[in-house]
């Protein structure tokens, strides 16, 4: 009995840095992607925020669809292996969009992007594999923290990089999804056993398919419409925040690259502090919808801010909204 918590630990940890490095190469790429699609538009704000929104549409996409395929495939082969296509995956797909010469090629770049990056979910399926039902709220909330790490060092690095050349980023985001991949390879555990793995079946792999699973608990359906609207609100400000912030605020890569760093702290205390007591004091639900009503607040100061220092306001409830996500799991 005292081994099996050992392993769970430790494999933990390696999932952690792995997710960790996987947002710090996303990370990278984020105040200047925007920046390199309006420069391969030609200058045009207003096209570059209809064409980041299509980027970003696209990118959407490929998650809605891979996302069930990867999830089945780690079911069928086991997680470990689907993680590391997926950062051999992303490491290319960045060495490609970081020799973009035009913004089809760009595009294609984000298309492949999408795909690589479904394996998030798999990474949670790891943490549920090797945690106990009742620590996985917790453990999510720490998962979290490792995406809210990638966010704090990242967009940093990635703004004072932009600085130099937009496209210097997307090399450093190269080389770090590269080096996670040769991390996982000598060091990430396989976390579900070969008793435990199901047949591939098309049916689950299919998006549209895996819908049916709404109706095999009760309640399940009105969660994934919770999940769902709150997605939307979620991803619509990162497919504009820089060029918003650019042409209101006046902010360039490092400001934007800075404010990302702090959401990303915020969100890393809200994860690794609060979650797990929040959980035990309130319960799942009250800490689920607490969370996404503080999401809420912090996106209404973000649309009503005329000052940058008044936006930043904001980022302390958008942090809190991180409440809800472990529950959610």
């Amino acid at each position: 009995m005292s081994e099996q918590p050992k392993h769970g630990r430790a494999a933990f940890a390696f999932v952690f840095v792995t997710v960790a490095l996987d947002m710090l190469a996303l990370g990278v790429m984020i105040p200047v992607l925007p920046e390199l699609i309006k420069q391969l538009s030609g200058g045009d704000t207003a096209s570059a925020v209809e064409t980041s929104g299509i980027f970003s549409f696209a990118w959407a996409t490929m998650q809605f669809l891979f996302s069930p395929m990867l999830g089945v495939l780690s079911d069928r082969f086991g997680r470990r292996p689907v993680i590391l296509l997926s950062n051999l995956g992303m490491g290319l797909d960045y060495l490609l969009m970081a020799n973009a010469p035009s913004l089809p090629w760009l595009f294609v770049g984000r298309l492949i992007s999408g795909i690589t990056a479904s394996s998030f979910a798999t990474a949670g399926a790891y943490i549920a594999d090797v945690t106990a039902p009742a620590d996985r709220a917790a453990k999510f909330g720490q998962l979290g923290a490792a995406f809210g790490l990638g966010f704090v060092i990242g967009p940093a690095i990635g703004g004072l990089l932009g600085d130099v050349s937009l496209r210097l980023p997307l090399w450093v985001a190269a080389g770090l999804s590269l080096a996670n991949f040769c991390y996982g390879f000598f060091v990430l555990p396989e976390s579900l056993p070969k008793e435990r793995r199901t047949p591939f079946y098309f049916g689950k792999a299919n998006p549209l398919g895996t819908l049916k699973l709404f109706r095999s608990e009760p309640g399940l359906l009105g969660l994934g419409v919770v999940i769902f609207v709150e997605l939307i609100a979620h991803e619509v400000l990162p497919s504009i925040f820089v060029l918003y912030a650019d042409a209101r605020y006046g902010w360039h890569e490092h400001e934007v690259g800075l404010t990302l760093a702090l959401i990303g702290i915020s969100s890393t205390i809200v994860g690794v502090g609060l979650v797990g007591p929040a959980v035990k004091r309130f319960g799942e639900r009250a800490t689920m919808i607490g969370g996404i009503a503080l999401g809420a607040v912090g996106l209404g100061i973000y649309a009503v801010a005329p000052v940058g220092w008044m936006f930043l306001l904001g980022t302390i409830p958008v942090a809190l909204w991180g409440l809800d996500g472990p529950p959610e799991q």
